[in-house]
């Protein structure tokens, strides 16, 4: 039998980072209405904290990645760690302005998750490749349900009061950021012997960047190199669509029919963390590998777009609203590992840094677009934007039909 090919140990460091920084991160969501609760039309202010923190990756994630490719991962690392503190930080007067300041200066630096998977592709064994991004897209979606389990388990334990609830969470966040800032400095590099990038080629990738034309224009001469790019990042696009229901999510709960406190928030998704970590865990172990990648994306976000919109019809029923999100753990929950898989085979050492970066500020420019258009339709229903969030979903079973009519066998085989 062969020698089994031993774990890199870099990896489970790599996912210590990215798990406490995406807890940190959705930590907050549970508490995030005592910052806007006495402004009028809260769910607006919200809206557009969240549009302000995922719409600076949109020029930060490619900057990034092209410094991840030139200079290696670890210094980004360290970089958007240390942001990611100092943007807790500012947190601590618990006011408007304060949560505007944060989205700011997180979303600024938030653009490592290029770097992440460059990271992981860099020692990644090809049989290990999609399991390893699986795995990293199933940390992802688990810590932004973790993270208000965390902070229900800390209000809970300590019983604390109505008042003082989102200093507490905003502390234990600065407290884990400051740990992240710790495994930040002590990870070792993974992309050997970095060339280097110069200024003048900084300038001009934060230029493209600030420009949707010249990012789209770059993706397809990336789709040139390693056919079938641009198909998976759309793909990707689309589920930043639907996904942006996860940010959605404590205004639907919060000011809907279901009216949900901080901790009937975190104790719903203490239930959806741990769901989602068992089902995640078995499926990119033991199936990720072995199956047509290409037709279970096309299964899951299909069988998906029921669940979305379900959600916007449990009304004050939670009994519906768990048996949902069991649906969602086995279904649209397990799709984002599969197209980082598909997209990681489509890079290459000198380029793959810049090719996540491209992806994660397309994926800045759609949380920008879903967050605004669920903005604007909670104004007319709260119930609304998931009828805009199951759409989205269906385009990515059409565009993951599209690609499997049209892709070459070795495209669509299972991976032995």
């Amino acid at each position: 039998m062969p020698t089994p090919i031993p774990r890199d140990r870099r990896l489970l460091h790599i996912y210590a980072i990215i798990f406490i920084d995406v807890v940190v991160g959705s930590a907050v969501g549970p508490i995030l209405p005592t910052f806007v609760k006495q402004m009028e039309r809260p769910q607006v202010w919200l809206a557009l904290g969240t549009a302000l923190f995922l719409g600076m990756q949109l020029f930060s994630a490619p900057l990034l990645g092209k410094l991840s490719d030139g200079y290696g991962r670890r210094p980004i690392f360290i970089v958007s760690a240390t942001g990611t503190f100092i943007a807790n930080t500012l947190l601590i007067p618990v006011r408007l302005g304060a949560l505007l300041a944060n989205r700011f200066s997180d979303g600024l630096t938030n653009g490592m998750y290029a770097t992440v998977r460059s990271a992981i592709t860099d020692i990644s064994p090809k049989e290990e490749l999609f399991r390893n991004l699986g795995i990293e897209g199933a940390i992802l979606s688990l810590g932004f349900v973790i993270g208000p389990g965390v902070s229900g388990l800390l209000l809970t334990a300590f019983d604390v009061v109505e008042g003082e609830q989102a200093r507490v969470v905003v502390i234990m966040g600065v407290l884990l950021s400051l740990v992240n800032v710790v495994l930040s400095w002590t990870l070792r590099e993974t992309h050997a012997n970095p060339p280097g990038v110069t200024v003048a080629a900084l300038k001009t990738e934060l230029v493209q960047a600030l420009n949707v034309a010249t990012l789209w224009a770059r993706l397809r001469t990336k789709d040139k190199q390693h056919n079938g790019l641009k198909t998976l990042v759309l793909m990707q696009l689309a589920l930043t669509f639907s996904t942006g229901y996860y940010n959605y999510f404590v205004t639907f709960v919060s000011f809907g029919a279901l009216q949900l406190d901080a901790k009937g928030i975190s104790y719903f998704f203490m239930y959806f963390g741990a769901l989602s970590v068992v089902i995640s865990y078995v499926f990119y172990t033991y199936f990720a590998d072995r199956i047509n990648q290409q037709q279970a994306i096309i299964w899951l976000a299909a069988l998906g777009v029921p669940v979305l919109i379900g959600y916007g019809l449990v009304g004050t029923s939670l009994f519906w609203l768990y048996a949902l999100v069991t649906i969602d753990c086995l279904t649209l929950s397990l799709i984002q590992g599969l197209i980082e898989g598909l997209m990681a085979q489509r890079t290459t050492d000198v380029d793959r840094g810049e090719v996540f970066g491209i992806n994660q500020a397309m994926q800045g420019l759609g949380s920008i677009v879903t967050t605004l258009v669920f903005g604007l339709l909670s104004l007319i229903d709260l119930r609304l934007p998931f009828a805009w969030f199951g759409l989205c979903l269906a385009v990515v079973a059409w565009l993951a039909w599209q690609r499997d009519e049209v892709s070459n066998p070795s495209d669509t085989q299972p991976v032995a």
